[in-house]
């Protein structure tokens, strides 16, 4: 199996390492200290060396943060995670419902007047403390530059991540990296900026055609950039990483050590183009008013995937459809009650490992039976390993990274026979994904406009689950990646050749999980015989091929349009798929895709 890198915490670990932080707080004459899940790259994912929040407080959740005051420490959770902290966390930790309760409303609660909370300026973005200091406008409470007081208490930190950066071949990317800083720098000429600040991995690798292994299950090297209006790069990387790579690079990026990153902002003439949602604040504080807030410039171009990306994850697509077809056609003939999760796990990584295009799974594989099921963000560990037991559903949401394409699929199986009412939820979820992948819309639209899409078979029954609908993915890079999404909080418009995630679910808690996730491509659609073509439509072209579990699919409640859809997809998984598999597996889907 693959090697886990979480940081992982007991619940009992928790206490000690708090009173080591409060003893460290009064130090610094600190009322409370934050502690984010962030570094000082500002993505969604971290190294083992940044993993801070899960050390402190057992909590593994990939978002999230602690407000450690005196008396009361506040775990702030989202709606994807209110099952999971209650695992693993003491009863020192308070679990926050956020965004329900904001930081600054909390604070004001539980500080006195003239409190002063300190916070690392690497690891909070502009965005997010200025809206924060707004919040606590008029209520006495400061908000104070630190050095970081985890660091300082966490004797055995992992040291930071120095992976060799490896150079994604042309015939993945698409395009040189050349032409990319070229396009990219024409944009800056045009709204007459001089530079623009690049602190996100995914974003450096992607425009510069590398690849890394700083974090895990994702390929990406971490570093600072500064684009030039020129199309020159400054990169800022540790020297020992750039080895292999510098040929490629060339004469149009000039490479530092990271340390000289703040002195070099500080030499630039403005405007200078910067993300509020992904600068550091002690980047901003070195930058001052030569800013120029913006977008990141190369989010949307690194989104619209090319030609060869989109054929690239078409093929991984197929080959990781054999894996997973391999691993269900196992599991189905174990007998209910013999399988525990870890051994699916491994299972499934075994299948994929047998692909030489593999360099990593995606992410952690989620395979969560009966109750755990229910935790959407579930890993299986020593203490939580279930048997699959008759009557239980198994969520299992996995996806690999492959040299020429990233994937993320779930499929709910049933171990033995399902009750009734997890299969009338379930064909609800299916239902929501099947209207999804159906989906006309006009130009123009962002993924809050249609998410509803997805959520009304399940809405209807007065249900619903709290996570997204859709992520962006990215092509050998981050499985999530911006800045589309499927999202009511999204206001980015969808374009042809985004790559999103369509995933509707629902969450029994102490009972039961069901999730189901294609990947599909969004494309410019066709023209209809008989219909008005007076403004362009998009639709997808689904990527992601694997059975859905027809014994938990109540037939009845399906109609004819969402019936055919259903079999048509099982016609296109059996072809696509099925001259991949071995004899036993090609057997088991001839059955498994069998038309409803």
């Amino acid at each position: 199996m693959f090697q886990s890198f979480e940081v992982t915490a007991r619940p009992e670990q928790g206490p000690p390492r708090l009173a080591d932080l409060r003893l460290a707080m009064v130090k610094d004459a600190l009322d409370g200290f934050l502690v984010p899940r962030a570094d000082a790259h500002q993505g969604e994912y971290v190294a083992p060396h940044d993993d801070r929040l899960a050390w402190l407080t057992g909590f593994t959740g990939s978002a999230g943060f602690c407000a450690a005051l005196q008396e009361v420490a506040g775990v702030f959770i989202d709606g994807r995670y209110r099952t999971q902290v209650k695992a693993q966390v003491a009863a020192e930790f308070t679990p926050v419902p956020w965004p329900e309760v904001g930081l600054g409303e909390w604070l004001k609660e539980n500080l006195p007047k003239g409190g002063v909370v300190g916070f690392d300026p690497w690891l909070h973005t502009t965005a997010q403390m200025q809206k924060l200091e707004a919040e606590l406008a008029g209520s006495g409470i400061t908000l104070r530059r630190n050095t970081n007081l985890v660091d300082q208490i966490w004797t055995d930190q992992p040291a930071p991540p120095s992976a060799p950066a490896k150079v994604h071949p042309l015939e993945f990317a698409g395009e040189r990296h050349e032409d990319k800083r070229a396009r990219l720098s024409a944009d800056l000429r045009k709204a007459g900026h001089k530079a623009a600040v690049i602190t996100l991995p995914d974003s450096i690798c992607w425009l510069l055609n590398l690849r890394g292994a700083d974090i895990p299950r994702n390929p990406v090297a971490q570093g600072f950039a500064i684009l030039h209006d020129t199309g020159a790069v400054d990169l800022f990387m540790q020297d020992a990483k750039l080895g292999d790579v510098r040929d490629h690079l060339g004469a149009g990026v000039t490479t530092f050590e990271p340390g000289q990153f703040l002195s070099r902002l500080g030499k630039l003439a403005g405007p200078v183009r910067c993300e509020a949602l992904s600068l550091p604040v002690i980047v901003g504080d070195t930058l001052g008013d030569k800013i120029v807030w913006g977008d990141d410039p190369c989010a949307l171009p690194k989104a619209r995937k090319n030609d060869a990306e989109i054929k690239g994850s078409e093929q991984a697509h197929l080959r990781d459809g054999a894996a997973l077809c391999e691993l269900l056609a196992w599991l189905d003939a174990q007998p209910a009650g013999t399988v525990r999760e870890t051994e699916v796990v491994r299972a499934l990584e075994t299948e994929r490992r047998k692909d030489n295009a593999l360099r990593d799974i995606s992410f952690e594989t989620i395979a969560g039976t009966g109750p755990n099921g229910a935790i959407m963000h579930y890993r299986v560990t020593e203490d939580t390993d279930t048997v699959l037991q008759d009557g239980h559903l198994l969520v299992l949401d996995s996806g690999g990274q492959y040299l020429d394409g990233t994937t993320d699929i779930t499929r709910t199986v049933a171990i033995g026979t399902p009750p009734e009412e997890a299969c009338a939820a379930f064909t609800r979820v299916l239902q929501g994904l099947i209207a999804m992948s159906r989906l006309r819309w006009p130009a123009r639209l962002a993924g809050r406009d249609i998410e509803a899409i997805g959520r009304m078979p399940l809405w209807l029954a007065g249900q619903d689950f709290d996570h997204g609908l859709g992520h962006g993915v990215g092509a050998y890079l981050s499985v999530h990646e911006g800045p589309q999404r499927l999202s009511k909080l999204s206001t980015v418009p969808l374009e042809a050749g985004m790559v999103l995630s369509i995933e509707p679910g629902y969450y029994r808690e102490g009972a039961f999980g069901i999730r189901l996730e294609n990947l599909a491509v969004v494309q410019v659609a066709s023209a209809m015989a008989g219909g008005d073509d007076h403004r362009k439509m998009f639709d997808w072209r689904c990527l992601s091929f694997a059975p859905i579990d027809r014994r938990l699919i109540v037939t009845a409640m399906l109609d004819d349009a969402a019936r055919d859809w259903l079999n048509d997809y099982h016609a296109q998984v059996a072809q696509k798929i099925g001259s991949r598999l071995s004899a036993s597996a090609k057997l088991w889907l001839d059955t498994a895709t069998a038309p409803i």
